[in-house]
């Protein structure tokens, strides 16, 4: 198997290769903090546009080509919400085609986004995680769900508090 590197040095076939090699996990980087399916996209294909745009000027001896990469989806994160707007003179300058996604393509995201969900819902301390998958998933009322976990609703109220604000802060929404 070719190294990050050596994709990032061959021919597009190659870049290519290494744009399936990170696309998910750049695409999930940008999701997590932006919520949104069409955006995300957006700021993945401009992170990509300049990797390729500067592929070039990668250096192997400063750090590993995927650190790169994540540097620079960091940028293209931090402009675009300094502007308030995706930015695309890259994509442009490489004529490339304006990104149009398909259901598919949606969906296809929106399983990263509940795989990113579903995993830190996971990491959650055992009450926590319970009390929100009771509430939040399942829908039962706090009266309910403190008679499931043998405590009182202000209990239950609390972890669920403190559980929804632990996923708010891993997967970087506001909702």
């Amino acid at each position: 198997m070719r190294t990050d590197t050596e994709l990032l040095q061959g021919d597009a076939r190659a870049y290519a290769a290494f744009y399936r090699r990170h696309e998910d996990a750049v695409l999930g980087f940008h999701l997590k903090r932006v919520g949104s399916a069409e955006l995300a996209a957006d700021l993945t294909a401009e992170t990509f546009a300049r990797a390729l745009e500067g592929r070039r000027r990668f250096d192997p001896r400063r750090g590993n080509a995927g650190a790169w990469l994540f540097g620079i989806a960091r940028n293209v994160l931090s402009r675009s919400l300094e502007r308030g707007r995706v930015e695309n003179e890259v994509r442009q300058r490489l004529a490339m085609q304006p990104l149009e996604l398909d259901d598919h393509a949606i969906a296809r995201i929106d399983e990263l986004s509940d795989e990113a969900a579903q995993q830190a819902l996971d990491e959650l301390p055992e009450d926590q995680a319970r009390a929100v998958r009771g509430r939040v998933i399942d829908e039962y009322g706090y009266d309910e769900l403190a008679e499931q976990l043998a405590c009182s609703e202000s209990v239950v109220r609390q972890r669920v508090s403190r559980g929804l604000r632990a996923l708010r802060a891993e997967l970087g929404t506001d909702e």
